[in-house]
């Protein structure tokens, strides 16, 4: 397809006043039920949590499942459905016990073999070490089970308390004995929210009814940690894929919450005295570019440091986050906000990027005009603008580019596609992950580089992989900081992805919806929140 500038620059001049969209508003709806939440949201294509790491399904995961463990407001993992657990004095055996009333949607109890099978699959999709280091996971009875380790994982709760996709959800045995590549069709879970079918109508809402059964926890609420206590009878998951048309439905209280809103209405939801902006991910999250490693010209290293030296983050937070207040460059694989943080390696960084370099880089690396298709989510705008400005910076250094538009459902299924682009697969897609998952790279997607193991793109650096295999091993934060320092600048040389700055994304709400729960990473619990007058 030609390309097309039509959202280029479309968020690098926000508004300056309050705007109105008359020919968009709808119709004012009837007054909505009072326990009854309606939220604008990315659409949700595939409903399996450990099939995949989008953030839509991650959501859906956390509104029907549970975890063993969860991080409270100090980021500590706390137990969650666990209600006694212990480990022998090598630390190589725990025991975990769960606690009192967990039930399946479908009325029978969770049970061991549930958490046993589900921590296997996980295993295969994120918690790889786990598995590496597992000598048997097994039932002892109804309620307990155990994890015996060949030698011993500090971060083994750490572990099973994680926010970076996929998330350790449990599942019932008979789903969890699927392949984690197979996905599991049914939606049937233990959390404080059941998925209600009969009201499901694909690519425009998913309905989410309070779950009377759920059991929470004794604790107050902590983040995503403590009592799930739910406020709301339903949750209703609506995808509006239009910016000013949620927008207008925002403002007309058809909807109570806006994911995400492009920057560019910001001064909308500042001057309606019914909305608010909020940030709930504080830690913002990093926008990366991937490249796939499996196919030309990106098989190449050359042809991925052209990218690294071609990129001016600047340019791309003015189109992506053009509020300073919302956005700053990252140059480190580790983020801005965690300790780990560093400038190693990072002599390429130059603002307003290094175009000629690029395009040396590149016929150094024998680039011979081969199609680069970028894939471009049209219904986040994020990552929308970001595609276009890149494929616009592509065309200038001669690169053949086409950008393939799609909405994000499409994205996530194009892109497992290890094919050429001429049987449908890709050259290029730009993403993002939350910057606070970055410090720990055993657990994140973004900085692993084990080929076919590794995350959509496939880098593979050996020598890299051996430091990162030592990270659960490393005793101290100075010990890490040091190793973390050695992997930067392995990372730089070969180039497994290129960031493009660091974005905080707040969402919008009308003031009635309360109690949202902030979490370092773009996942908002439908627990907790109050829905009201103010």
């Amino acid at each position: 397809m030609g390309l097309s500038r039509r959202n280029l620059f479309k968020l690098g001049a926000a508004a300056g006043t309050a705007l109105s969209f008359p020919s968009i508003l709808r119709a004012q709806a009837a007054p909505t039920d009072a326990r009854t939440v309606r939220m604008s949201m990315l659409d949700l294509t595939v409903f399996d949590p450990i099939f995949t790491t989008s953030d839509p399904t991650q959501i859906h995961g956390l509104a029907i499942y549970d975890t063993l463990f969860a991080l409270d407001s100090q980021l500590k993992s706390q137990p969650q459905m666990v209600g006694k657990w212990g480990v022998s004095d090598d630390k190589k055996t725990y025991t975990f016990e769960l606690r009192d009333g967990l039930g399946w949607h479908d009325g029978t109890p969770v049970t061991a073999a549930d958490c046993v099978a589900s921590i296997r699959r996980w295993g295969q999709a994120g918690g790889q070490l786990l598995m590496e280091r597992a000598k048997d996971i097994s039932k002892k009875d109804d309620k307990t089970f155990s994890l015996v380790l060949r030698e011993s994982l500090g971060t083994l709760i750490d572990m099973l308390g994680r926010i970076a996709g996929p998330d350790p959800f449990i599942m019932r045995e008979k789903d969890a004995n699927r392949s984690p590549t197979e996905q599991v069709t049914t939606r049937v879970g233990s959390g404080p929210f059941k998925f209600n079918e009969s009201l499901m109508k694909p690519g425009s809402s998913y309905t989410y009814d309070r779950n009377e059964k759920y059991v929470p926890r004794n604790e107050p609420s902590s983040r995503l940690a403590g009592g799930k206590v739910v406020n709301v009878d339903r949750v209703i998951w609506e995808t509006i894929s239009d910016q000013q048309t949620a927008m207008a439905a925002l403002q007309a209280g058809e909807i109570d919450f806006q994911m995400a809103p492009s920057a560019d209405l910001f001064p909308v939801i500042e001057n309606d005295p019914n909305l608010e902006l909020q940030v709930l991910n504080n830690s913002g999250n990093n926008l990366c570019l991937r490249m796939n490693f499996l196919q030309k010209p990106f098989n190449n290293v050359k042809a991925r440091q052209a990218i690294l030296h071609l990129i001016d983050q600047d340019a791309f937070l003015r189109v992506t986050a053009p509020d300073p207040r919302f956005s700053r460059p990252v140059t480190s694989i580790f983020g801005n906000s965690t300790p780990y943080s560093n400038d190693e390696n990072t002599g390429w960084f130059k603002k307003g990027g290094d175009p000629e370099k690029a395009k040396q880089l590149f016929q150094e690396a024998g680039y011979a005009g081969e199609k680069v298709v970028i894939l471009d989510p049209t219904d986040w705008h994020v990552g929308d603008a970001a595609s276009q400005l890149l494929a616009n910076t592509l065309q200038k250094i001669g690169i053949n580019v086409e950008l393939a538009s799609s909405d994000w459902g499409g994205i996530v299924a194009r892109r497992g596609n290890k094919g050429p682009v001429e049987s449908g697969g890709w050259s290029i897609f730009i993403t993002d992950d939350p910057d606070f998952v970055q410090g720990d790279p055993v657990s994140a997607v973004f900085p692993n580089a084990s080929g076919d193991k590794a995350w959509f793109g496939w880098p593979k650096n050996d020598e890299y992989e051996a430091l990162r295999a030592k990270w659960a091993d490393v005793g101290t934060v100075d010990e890490r900081k040091s190793l973390a320092r050695q992997m930067q600048r392995i990372w730089w040389d070969f180039v497994g992805d290129v960031r493009l700055g660091q974005v905080v994304s707040p969402i919008a709400r009308r003031k009635t919806l309360t109690g949202l729960i902030e979490v370092p990473a773009i996942l908002v619990p439908f627990w907790n929140m109050q829905k009201g007058a103010v």
